[in-house]
């Protein structure tokens, strides 16, 4: 058995080095592929799995360690490890195909093994390899706990920056990576939703069009989690977010930056961003779906179909470009562009609402803002008693009274639920920009 199992991880660090040599295509790659998966199979004929552990820089198989053969892998070992890989398990039923998409994985650059590398296993639609850290006697791994939410939020917008700019030049994406990096965005907001949303509500003066798209698709899938669909949707649903506006990119980067207001002409064009979008996405739809095309070409339509592209007769709009669109246009009112102010969140809540059962539907608008509150988490606000708030929850039954905590004056610090006291109430937002800039500090 254990010289079956050595033969295995030998053919498997064979095929590693014959693709990186020949690539994925070479008969040398071919038959060595075709080596590893059969004793792979030799082993898993007798048992239901193999696990191999890398202890220290040594290769570990049940009790035994391999030290003669840990010297002689010893570069393997260690490209191994600098992937954050330690543990290897091969289950029963390991296709040979299976074994050639784990092969390219493994190859990649070790920038790409952040996070959950095993999500970027499922999502290559590999079942029968694990692979990950070892585990210590708590349960966790020794990496200790993941990235924290501005390290996500900013990671995440650079692997989006990447998708982006390969589909602007029609190339190939690394769509695993992608959704790699949505699946994480949406995975935190469930243990870390009040962080992750407050970045994505608050960093509103980055001008590049592509954190706008990332928060949209965050807040997409923020809202449609609390819609309740599932785990599968909400991830489509902000894959397509993040792309809804690409065809505005590809038409002209420097009108979206152009200081003045746009003439009707640069609008129109602007306008036309929806096909287009549309049309790029249709290239993209063996790796990504359906759903961005429509998102695309949907998004401005509104609830009513009196927005864009015009439509000789009326159709019910995909729930998915529903949602997009009130993120969209929720984000969009929140940040400072060349052409207009930002708008407070008490404003935005008033300039959407009078677009009820024209631009949005009135009752995901209404579930919307119960989600979000009227006060985002994050805000800095004034009260009636002269004293300044971070706003860190939200009450549902009352968006206007949410959740906070006086931060100034300093010896007056404490948490208040304004929906418990009704002697405290909201004056105003104060832009952490500007007015609030001075207690950013205290936060």
């Amino acid at each position: 058995m254990l010289s079956n199992v050595e033969a295995a991880f030998k053919g498997l660090l064979t095929c590693l080095q014959a693709y990186k040599m020949y690539g994925l295509r070479h008969p040398m790659f071919t038959r060595s592929l075709d080596s590893a998966h059969a004793s792979f199979e030799d082993v898993l004929a007798e048992r239901q799995e193999m696990v191999i552990g890398i202890v220290g820089e040594d290769l570990a198989f049940e009790k035994e360690i391999f030290f003669d053969l840990s010297k002689f892998l010893r570069p393997a070992i260690l490209y191994l490890k600098e992937r954050n890989i330690e543990r290897f398990a091969f289950l029963h039923g390991l296709s040979k195909d299976e074994l050639g998409i784990f092969i390219e994985f493994i190859a990649r650059p070790k920038e790409d093994f952040k996070g959950d590398i095993q999500e970027m296993l499922n999502l290559a639609g590999i079942e029968h390899i694990n692979i990950g850290k070892l585990k210590v006697a708590d349960g966790k791994d020794k990496a200790g706990s993941g990235p924290d939410q501005r390290g996500l939020y900013d990671s995440s917008a650079d692997k989006i920056n990447q998708a982006l700019s390969g589909v602007l030049n029609f190339e190939k994406i690394d769509h695993l990576t992608l959704k790699l990096s949505m699946s994480n965005i949406m995975e935190s907001l469930s243990t870390k939703r009040q962080e992750l949303l407050k970045l994505a509500t608050l960093k509103r003066y980055d001008m590049e069009t592509y954190i706008h798209m990332l928060n949209v698709s965050i807040l997409s899938m923020y809202f449609s989690s609390r819609l309740g669909f599932d785990k599968s949707d909400v991830l489509n649903i902000g894959v397509a977010a993040m792309f809804h506006d690409i065809g505005k990119l590809f038409i002209s980067r420097k009108l979206l930056h152009k200081p003045d207001k746009l003439t009707d002409q640069e609008f129109g064009r602007i306008r036309s961003h929806t096909i287009m979008g549309a049309e790029i996405m249709l290239k993209y739809v063996d790796t990504l779906g359906i759903l961005p095309v429509v998102v695309s070409f949907e998004h401005h339509l509104k609830y009513n179909s009196s927005g864009y592209p015009r439509m000789p007769l009326l159709r019910k709009q995909h729930l998915a470009s529903l949602i997009v669109s009130i993120c969209d246009v929720y984000d969009a009112l929140s940040q400072r562009r060349g052409y207009k102010q930002d708008y407070s969140p008490d404003v935005v809540y008033n300039i959407m609402n009078k677009e009820k059962g024209t631009s949005f539907d009135q009752e995901l608008l209404d579930k919307f803002f119960r989600f979000m509150g009227l006060w985002p988490v994050g805000s800095i606000v004034a009260l009636n008693d002269g004293s300044i708030a971070l706003v860190k929850d939200e009450n549902e039954s009352d968006i206007r009274r949410p959740k906070l905590e006086i931060i100034s004056p300093v010896d007056k610090k404490r948490s208040v639920d304004l929906a418990q006291d009704n002697s405290l109430s909201i004056e105003h937002y104060l832009n952490p920009w500007k007015e609030g800039k001075e207690y950013l500090r205290l936060v």
